[in-house]
């Protein structure tokens, strides 16, 4: 356990039981977040590198018109 985590644990610990229980639910529901995130960033991958190569092949086709920001 690193020094910021048992700092701030011991700061939980002096609060009242409700309290606790509010930070330890903010926790628990960052951290399914993230692996939701993981989770979902984790099978995109076959996605993103399709869309990587089919933006590839546009660019080398000629489909693709180079714009600025203005432009959209």
């Amino acid at each position: 356990m690193t020094r910021l985590l048992e700092k701030v644990l011991t700061e939980v610990y002096k609060l009242p039981p409700e309290k606790q229980d509010t930070i330890a639910a903010v926790i628990l529901e960052e951290l399914e977040d993230e692996r939701l995130w993981d989770k979902a960033f984790a099978e995109s991958q076959d996605k993103l590198a399709h869309l990587a190569r089919k933006v590839r092949a546009d660019i080398k086709a000629g489909r693709i018109k180079k714009m600025g920001i203005d432009a959209l």
